[in-house]
This record gives C-alpha cells, sequence and structure tokens, in this order.
C-alpha cells in the first residue's frame, strides 16, 4: 500500500460513563433496620455505621485507644482490609481519611455498653483485654465480609429496599446533605478528598435549597408596599 488509510480515520469521542445514583435510606428505613439489627453481636458496629458514616475499613480497623470518650470524637488511623481473605492494616483509602469524628451522647453510650459486654465475655473465656473495638469470639478482628454479610441478612428481614453496606455511608451523607448541614462539614466527617465530591455526589438532596434561593431572590425583587392614601387620609 502506498499510504497507511488508518491516518485518515477520526478516533472515536470518549463519553463518561454515567453515574449510577446511589440508593440511600430515608429515615425511617434506617430507623426500620436499625430495630432489625437491634440484639445482634455486631449492633454497635452497625449502629456506629449509621452515625458516622465511616468507611467499611475504617470501622473495623479502630481500636479503643483511638475513642476519646472525654472530648466524644473518635480518630481515625487506619483501615481493615481484605486481599485474598487476608486482614491487612491500611493507612486509609486517602490523604483526608485520618480525621476526627465527633460522636453524639447515645452512641457513647452505645459503645460503653458494648465495651463492658465484650470485656465480660472475653474474662468468660480466658482472652486478654482486646485493643480492637470490635471483634470476633475469637478475640481478633471482625472480618469485612463478614460484617457485610451480616449487614446484608439483616436487610433482607427487615422493611427497608435492598442496598449494600456502603449504603449506610451513603445515607448517612444525605441525611446530612438534606437535613441542612453545611457541605463542607459532612466533607471533612466523611473524610471525602475533595469538597467538590461531596457535591457530586449528594446534589440530589438540593433540590428544596434551590427553592429556597428562588424565593430569596422573588422576595428581593419584590415592589415595595406603599401605604394606601385612602387609608392615611381616613386616619
Amino acid at each position: 500500500m502506498s499510504r497507511n488509510v488508518a491516518l485518515a480515520a477520526s478516533a472515536p469521542k470518549q463519553r463518561a460513563i454515567p453515574q449510577v445514583e446511589r440508593t440511600a435510606w430515608t429515615p425511617t428505613e434506617l430507623h426500620a433496620f436499625l430495630r432489625a439489627a437491634a440484639g445482634h453481636r455486631l449492633f454497635p458496629a452497625l449502629w456506629l455505621s449509621a452515625n458516622t458514616g465511616l468507611r467499611r475499613s475504617e470501622l473495623l480497623g479502630l481500636k479503643w485507644s483511638d475513642l476519646d470518650t472525654d472530648h466524644a470524637r473518635l480518630s481515625i488511623n487506619r483501615g481493615l482490609v481484605a486481599v485474598g481473605y487476608e486482614l491487612h492494616e491500611s493507612r486509609g483509602k486517602t490523604d483526608h481519611s485520618r480525621r476526627c469524628v465527633e460522636l453524639d451522647p447515645t452512641t457513647l453510650r452505645v459503645l460503653a455498653g458494648w465495651r463492658a459486654m465484650q470485656a465480660a465475655e472475653f474474662t468468660a473465656v480466658g482472652i486478654d483485654d482486646p485493643e480492637w473495638m470490635f471483634t470476633a469470639a475469637s478475640g481478633g478482628p471482625v472480618h469485612p465480609h463478614s460484617v457485610s454479610q451480616t449487614f446484608d441478612r439483616i436487610v433482607r428481614r427487615a422493611p427497608v429496599r435492598v442496598i449494600p453496606f456502603h449504603g449506610l455511608r451513603h445515607t448517612h451523607g444525605s441525611l446530612l446533605i438534606a437535613n441542612g448541614i453545611d457541605s463542607k462539614v459532612a466533607c471533612e466527617r466523611l473524610g471525602h478528598s475533595e469538597f467538590t465530591f461531596t457535591v457530586q455526589t449528594y446534589q440530589h438532596t438540593f433540590p428544596p435549597m434551590h427553592t429556597d434561593a428562588a424565593r430569596v431572590i422573588e422576595t428581593l425583587l419584590a415592589p415595595p408596599v406603599t401605604e394606601n392614601p385612602q387609608i392615611r387620609k381616613a386616619g
């Protein structure tokens, strides 16, 4: 051939893969799930996930030394991931993963109750006080697959839509934004690497805010209310 015909061809345009909208529970669904999970050994872990939005690896990587009860907060310092079913510690998904998360009084009580039960359980069978916050019956950390499977079983018997374990994190973020928490605060609480990612992920919760913005402008542009001269004369 005298020339390369491929040089005259135009490469196809790359199109961005449409982002799948993540499913988040309503407050009613989240409450129904937690009621169904009550009594399970991993309930404290599920409660903490729902109330903080921690990633699964961050949740299972917690140690009791990360809990500051005096200041009601958790220090997120590591993650626990499964590689070929073997557990490995990681330093977090992003540089912003290492952070402090504030806790509410109810969550502190749930963790206090769990710690007491955990200590009594291990004392009875002669296991040393565990350093991991959430443990298996052997005293070691909970395997990520185990907590996901537990979550899936509870979801199937609860009156809620089926979502993956990561949906608890998405539900937490969605409820924060929908109830007026500043996006920057939500970004820091969730450990997102960029503020814009938080906005893009939870933009579906913003429509009421846009409605408020439209009404603010309407109020500013409304003509001033003038006093009726007939009323003034009559007075």
